[in-house]
């Protein structure tokens, strides 16, 4: 019996699209100006140290760490000072309108009825905590914040990674018989599935003829029972 349900979100619960072509371009396009304006808060700060530690550039003033963080924008360097950053910046884009979360409407509507049928619901994603909250919270369908229980980031290992997997089994407290894990790709499932989860992939587009796992078009399409 499935008690408790692990999202995967890009690909899964929110367009690739959403997060190739409306956040990653606005967090390249407003990043100079903010880290100008905001560099001396102490978030800013931490973040800032974080990165001169990371690319190894102790000494480098801020124009220098502003071209770093553009390359990672441009290569989608999984960095997590940048994360941090980016969370900030699409904060201002959320709550100014300029764009709103991307949930598809099948994962949604199965939100909704997991949520009244007293199931746990977690996401895993390469995005920061901080930037799940606001999507979710902003989305296409209002703030889904509520039907969430928790989150999980890639601080807790790489979505390859059985080790993933059973360090989210672990904090959560949940033999892996009750667990689920919703993604779109396959290799992320196989981890997850060595570590004793039920999954269940996402194929929107055509099937996944390397996969091993069940496949549904659709969230709406995913049993529990």
């Amino acid at each position: 019996m499935i008690s408790t349900i692990l999202c995967d979100v890009e690909g899964t619960t929110t367009d690739t699209a959403f997060v190739h072509h409306i956040l990653a371009p606005y967090a390249r396009r407003h990043i100079a100006n903010f880290l100008r304006q905001q560099h001396a808060h102490p978030t800013v700060k931490h973040a800032l140290l974080a990165l001169r530690q990371e690319a190894q550039l102790p000494l480098a003033g801020l124009d220098r760490l502003i071209a770093e963080l553009l390359h990672y924008i441009d290569i989608d360097k999984p960095s997590p000072a940048l994360k941090q950053l980016q969370a900030m910046i699409w904060a201002e884009g959320y709550a100014s309108g300029q764009f709103t979360g991307h949930v598809y409407e099948d994962t949604y509507e199965q939100f909704k009825r997991w949520h009244q049928a007293g199931l746990a619901i977690y996401l895993y994603s390469s995005c920061s905590i901080a930037a799940q909250e606001q999507l979710l919270g902003h989305s296409d369908h209002g703030n889904l914040l509520p039907l969430i229980t928790g989150h999980f980031d890639t601080s807790v290992g790489p979505k390859l990674s059985k080790a993933s997997y059973s360090s989210i089994r672990e904090t959560l407290g949940i033999p892996a018989t009750e667990l689920l894990y919703v993604s779109a790709v396959h290799r992320k499932l196989d981890a997850a599935r060595q570590d004793g989860w039920h999954t269940v992939q996402i194929s929107r587009q055509a099937p996944d003829r390397f996969s091993t796992h069940e496949q549904v078009s659709s969230f709406l399409d995913i049993q529990t029972t």
